[in-house]
């Protein structure tokens, strides 16, 4: 156990620079699915504790020190699976703070794990503090969880990818503190037409965001928009609209943090067309004679992986 101050930006800058190198030689000798040595950075999911991986769970229950995320991570979940732990919020507290924190529990002996909402590779901010832990000699590693656009997709009996419908998923964030204004793309996804777009931490600013589409000419207004308010949560909430009138909707529910927007066609589940996978041609049949597939000249017998994910 050190009392050094731990530098968190020269980590950061250390490890960037190892991986223009290669990868981690790690990569290759675990999976996803493997308990590791180390602090796991685990996805708690959107919120209900029963879409806690099985492997995130055996984890949390076996944990003297639970970090965790605030209030993104449902009081339900921690009283379920971190009764008999110290659990820590993180909310509030930086690299400088938390990195001595788990460092010196894991060094004790204690079973240390850091609770993300949702999954960590998406928003989560996980790669600092695990480039910040190593650095201090700490390993770790990563658990994944279900994402909230997941969770959306489910609650609204949709996909996110829709035969016809939308071929491409954007994840993305509006404007802000994090993303300057040339870096928003949110109106080049949407102008697209085939694509669902996924907005994380933009509950706030909906409002802002459609005006934003409003003023695009390849924008539709009435294209379809789903905000999902604690997707799986108890207290889940629906709020369906248009890109002209969705904002004026979340801000009379008055909803302005935790909510998963969704634009596009595929947020109905409205238009689709049968897929490939489960056509006749699939299983070496010959395609339905009134269809244009009838001319198609392609070798049925097998789908591509393309075909097979629709």
């Amino acid at each position: 156990m050190t009392d050094e101050p731990v530098d968190s930006r020269a980590a950061i800058d250390a490890a960037g620079d190892r991986r223009t190198d290669g990868l981690d030689p790690r990569v290759r000798e675990h999976t996803a699915g493997d308990t590791q040595d180390g602090i796991p950075f685990i996805g708690a999911g959107p919120g209900d504790p029963g879409l806690l991986t099985v492997r995130g769970k055996e984890l949390v229950d076996d944990a003297d020190l639970v970090v965790h995320a605030g209030s993104l991570v449902s009081s339900a979940l921690l009283a379920e699976h971190c009764a008999d732990a110290e659990l820590v919020n993180s909310v509030g507290k930086d690299l400088e703070e938390l990195i001595p924190l788990m460092r010196d529990a894991h060094e004790s002996g204690r079973t240390v794990v850091r609770l993300h909402s949702g999954d960590p590779a998406v928003y989560g901010a996980a790669l600092e503090q695990i480039d910040a832990l190593e650095r201090e000699g700490v390993p770790a590693y990563v658990v994944p969880g279900v994402t909230s656009s997941f969770a959306a997709a489910a609650t609204l009996r949709t996909q996110l990818t829709l035969n016809g419908v939308a071929n491409h998923v954007a994840f993305t964030r509006p404007r802000g503190k994090t993303l300057d204004a040339e870096d928003d793309h949110v109106a080049e996804f949407v102008e697209m037409g085939d694509v669902t777009t996924c907005i994380y931490l933009g509950t706030h600013a909906v409002t802002d965001a459609m005006d934003r589409l409003l003023d695009r000419d390849g924008v539709d207004p009435e294209t379809p928009v789903a905000v999902v308010y604690h997707a799986s949560w108890d207290d889940e909430d629906v709020i369906t609209g248009t890109v002209a009138d969705i904002g004026e909707k979340v801000e009379a529910a008055g909803y302005r943090a935790s909510a998963m927007v969704l634009i596009g066609e595929a947020a109905t589940g409205a238009g689709y067309d049968r897929s490939y996978l489960y056509g006749d041609w699939a299983n070496g049949g010959a395609p339905d004679p009134a269809s244009d597939e009838s001319n198609d000249t392609r070798d049925a017998a097998e789908p591509t992986e393309t075909e097979a994910d629709d």
